[in-house]
């Protein structure tokens, strides 16, 4: 892959609120992550390892980790931004309270210009929702309760 492609999604990655990209074309794939002030660049099955100091801090997530919910917790299957309604002009899909049934939409997460619905896996009461609007959300982090 070119180190002008590389270099361009490292500026991206700056200019986003995500964490971390993946690209694959071919047979050849490149992940990049923020972590302190290193980007890691992998490559063909991590055959080549670059550090990059792109001198970006770690987004830190508006969380309140003192509150526990229990319940079934819906995690991310990806990472990307966290989006509550469709559009700026829409209603959310659920808020806090909500009866939902198992198939309905929670939220959305775009992931590299595109957008995932996320729907239930439960049928349950909406009890919290662990992330801000417009927040970037990690693989596998509690975005939502249900009870």
């Amino acid at each position: 892959m070119d180190i002008r492609k590389i270099k361009t999604l490292i500026e991206m990655l700056e200019e986003s609120n995500l964490k971390e990209i993946e690209v694959s074309q071919g047979d050849e794939s490149v992940r990049i992550s923020k972590q302190s002030k290193n980007t890691n660049i992998v490559e063909n099955d991590q055959a080549t390892i670059n550090q990059i100091d792109t001198g970006n801090a770690i987004h830190e997530l508006n969380q309140n980790k003192d509150i526990i919910h229990k319940g079934n917790e819906v995690k991310s299957p990806i990472v990307g931004t966290f989006y509550r309604k469709p559009n700026p002009e829409s209603e959310p899909f659920i808020n806090v309270g909500d009866l939902v049934k198992k198939g309905d939409v929670l939220c959305i997460i775009e992931a590299m210009k595109m957008m995932n619905e996320i729907k239930s896996d439960y049928d349950g009461k909406i009890i919290s929702i662990e992330i801000n609007d417009e927040q970037p959300v990690e693989f596998g982090q509690t975005i939502i309760v249900i009870q």
